[in-house]
């Protein structure tokens, strides 16, 4: 017979092998967005190195050698990264950098339910869902695309969401979390957390109108597809409010802190990899750069040649006009040719190894997610230049904590360029701001990927870790804002100040009766 301590030991070897057995996990990710990409790829192939057997569902191919004991099988959907390309060619972000926010939900729906359709009919992954495959995860990148969520039912696995931001409208519901529009500013808005009267009348009429969007347009639509294309398909409802656990890439260094719900998790800079050593030619352009360098991206999705002539002429003058060196992420190589001496240029960049160049000033950025993060990990501060989506929220995060400053793309001037370059260097509060910043980022329990892993893991341990699941979820909307308690509560209080108001009506005309 067991000793106490024998069983103990026992429980506790038996629960290491479980944690430690291989799981089949799949992650989708159909975003046709090189940046989503990096932060997917990297959080799929911890997994492989964790042990894990994974499957990935991506526009792009990588080709990636595993090193640990998993296995990694990539299901491309081929001709959507090519598709994406040749739309951002034609398509000017700088001409549509300032959109409504009730058009931004209108653009948001059609991009949302051409993706997900795109995904669903997709050959590759109708094989897979044809398959007959088990999983026992499923990872859906959070993006629009709620049809998806459907997948982990269908391949009998739990569901585990990533969010390439923090917490959202397009989340917080899915898990109960709140969500209150007094404080927590649309992404679509770009206020800041300390809003004024007005601008959360805005966020509170965005935020109303988004929900209802979502719940009686968006919804029904993803459910459609639903049916169209799986077999034996749930409700959209039933695959929604089945969330185990919720990934989110930010951080309150970077990010405004919000409330969160157990089964949220912030793994804010999980993708950022010790730098590797640069080209020579590169390496020799950063070293010899007496006076620091200066790295100007606007990241993957911006077509920079859409930028205006006038723009890129002033730009181009503002960087001759600086004693700093600087790299140049742009796609017009005719006009590179013009350029100054002090100025290199290039279509792509290693963006990491760059950013952790003891040489490097500034970053003058497009304020993507993943590029703040990047630039507050080294502690290098920025000038925001935002052209859509989540990258105006971005700038006004980095101007609010003090560690860059913001310049709209059509305030480009030689002049503003040069002025506000030379505040951000010169000026020690920005780089000290980064400093402060970065030791918050990397001052951490455990890397924020081996935490990413460790949840993963704890979800499949716990069988789906029901208990992290708050009670809201099971409430009504109506029973969620009190509609039922405060009704009665208000028509008990309005016949209570009748009666009153008769009472003492009748006691009025009583005493004029007697004074008669």
């Amino acid at each position: 017979m067991l000793s106490g301590h024998a069983f103990s030991s026992l429980l506790f070897i038996s629960s290491l092998s479980y944690v430690c057995q291989s799981a089949r996990i799949l992650g989708i990710f159909p975003t046709p967005g090189r940046s989503h990409y990096i932060l997917e790829s990297t959080l799929m192939t911890a997994l492989v190195e964790a042990g894990h057997d994974v499957t990935i569902v991506t526009p792009f191919y990588e080709d990636y050698q595993t090193n640990g004991t998993g296995t990694y099988r990539q299901i491309v959907l081929t001709g959507v990264a090519e598709q994406q390309k040749e739309r951002r060619k034609a398509i000017n972000l700088f001409q549509h950098s300032k959109v409504n926010p009730f058009l931004a939900i209108y653009i948001m729906n059609r991009v949302g339910l051409s993706q997900t359709e795109s995904t669903l009919k997709h050959a590759n992954f109708q094989r897979l869902i044809h398959s007959g495959e088990k999983f026992d995860a499923v990872i859906v990148g959070q993006f629009m695309n709620d049809a998806l969520k459907a997948m982990a039912h269908h391949f009998g696995a739990h569901l585990i969401l990533f969010s390439s931001v923090g917490t959202s409208t397009w989340v917080n519901h899915l898990v109960g979390n709140p969500s209150i529009p007094s404080y927590t500013p649309e992404m679509i808005l770009s206020y800041p957390a300390k809003m004024t009267y007005f601008q959360r009348m805005k966020n509170t009429l965005v935020n109303f109108v988004y929900n209802i969007n979502q719940h009686f347009i968006f919804y029904p639509k993803q459910s459609a597809l639903l049916k169209k294309y799986l077999p034996n398909p749930i409700g959209l409802n039933e695959a929604l409010f089945n969330v185990s656990l919720v990934l989110m890439n930010t951080h309150e260094s970077i990010a405004f802190p919000t409330s969160t719900v157990p089964c949220m998790r912030q793994i804010g800079g999980f993708h950022v990899k010790e730098p590797k050593e640069l080209p020579l030619d590169l390496r020799n352009f950063l070293d010899e750069a007496e006076e620091g360098v200066v790295y100007f991206s606007l990241g993957s999705n911006v077509n920079s040649n859409h930028l205006p002539l006038e723009k890129k002429l002033a730009i181009a003058e503002a960087f001759s006009d600086i004693k700093e060196r600087v790299l140049w992420k742009f796609e017009d190589t005719s006009f590179a040719k013009n350029l100054p001496k002090n100025v290199k240029v290039s279509q792509w960049f290693p963006q990491q190894d760059i950013l952790a160049h003891k040489n490097m000033k500034l970053f003058i950025t497009h304020a993507g997610y993943a590029s703040t993060i990047e630039t507050v990990h080294r502690g290098v501060p920025i000038i925001a230049v935002p052209i859509f989506g989540d990258q105006s929220m971005n700038a006004v995060y980095a101007e609010t904590k003090g560690f860059g400053k913001v310049l709209p793309w059509q305030d480009i001037t030689k002049d503003t360029l040069v002025g506000m370059i030379r505040e951000v260097i010169d000026n020690p509060k920005y780089k000290e701001a980064a400093k402060r910043k970065s030791a918050l980022l990397r001052d951490r329990e455990v890397h924020p990927l081996k935490s990413a892993v460790y949840w993963i893991e704890y979800v499949l341990k716990h069988n789906g870790a029901h208990h992290l699941r708050v009670a809201s979820l099971d409430l009504t909307w109506y029973q969620y804002y009190l509609l039922d308690v405060y009704l009665p509560l208000f028509l008990g209080l309005y016949i209570l100040w009748c009666l009153c108001k008769r009472v003492k009506s009748l006691i009025r005309r009583s005493e004029k009766v007697k004074v008669s």
